[in-house]
């Protein structure tokens, strides 16, 4: 008997599965959005027209209402276009389509040189901001800077975030291990934060995240706390092992290297960094 009820009722259960998933993909993707109050409004407005029109039989408010759900179709994508984006930018931006489109081993090269450049911009803090272009091209983006097209290296970037260097303001953004352009705008989130004190490099940096895959590294002019933003997310206040760390997470979990020897290597320029910074403290 159990066995035939499970038979005739397994299809069910998959498609209560798909639905609970796809809810909770959805909840997560509006949490903490300005389209989650929109989300909200509707669902209990849809909600209570549905309860009165169920127990009151209006057959006019009913024909109405029908029609406008409609119309509400062709307008939710227009409503609800940044959590929208943001949903696909994560689709394409998934473990297995990385693997596919992995960049070699010289991206070491390019994480030793940036861990060096943080820690020096941290120590003297130096407000900076970093965007690591990955599968969804920074074009638009780059567009609002200056071209520069060069090799990255730690002199470049304490010159170019200098207070009083014509590219300080904005980003930097580094694509193919090379600085594609600096002094850039990014879309800043307008996510409701509940540190109200969160600065407007860090919101540019979770407004580019949100909207593209791309990793953003921020130095807080205040503080020079270092921070890390990806996928919407930011982690901060991170010291130097752990944003070295982080960083080769991010950037070289996928590749078939040694970890071992990319952590020691990366941590020996860390230490490189932090006794140049001695020099840097002296003027």
């Amino acid at each position: 008997m159990d066995w035939e009820f499970i038979q005739k009722n397994w299809r069910n259960a998959i498609e209560i599965l798909i639905l609970t998933i796809g809810i909770y993909q959805i909840y997560r993707a509006f949490k903490a959005t300005r389209g989650a109050r929109i989300l909200v409004g509707l669902v209990v407005i849809l909600v209570g027209l549905t309860g009165l029109l169920q127990l009151f039989k209006f057959q006019v408010i009913t024909w109405i209402v029908t029609r406008a759900m409609l119309v509400l179709l062709v307008m939710l994508p227009v409503i609800f276009q940044p959590e929208i984006r943001m949903a696909l930018a994560r689709v394409g931006s998934s473990r297995w389509l990385d693997w596919l489109l992995r960049n070699d081993s010289r991206q070491i090269d390019l994480l030793e040189s940036v861990n060096e450049a943080v820690v020096m911009l941290s120590k003297k803090r130096i407000g900076a901001l970093f965007a690591f272009e990955r599968n969804i091209s920074l074009k638009p983006q780059q567009e609002t800077g200056v071209t520069l097209n060069a090799v990255f290296s730690p002199e470049l970037a304490m010159s170019v975030f200098f207070p009083k260097s014509p590219l300080h303001d904005g980003g930097m953004i580094l694509a193919d291990e090379r600085v594609t352009a600096a002094a850039c705008v990014f879309p800043v989130s307008q996510r409701e934060l509940a540190d109200r004190s969160t600065g407007l490099r860090h919101r540019a940096a979770m407004g580019l995240t949100e909207e593209t895959d791309a990793v953003c590294v921020v130095v807080s002019e205040e503080t020079g706390a270092i921070s890390i933003s990806k996928d919407g997310l930011m982690e901060r206040n991170l010291g130097e092992d752990a944003f070295r760390e982080r960083m080769a997470e991010i950037f070289l979990s996928n590749m078939d290297i040694d970890e071992k020897s990319v952590s020691e290597k990366l941590g020996t320029e860390s230490r490189r960094a932090g006794t140049g910074d001695g020099d840097l403290d002296a003027d």
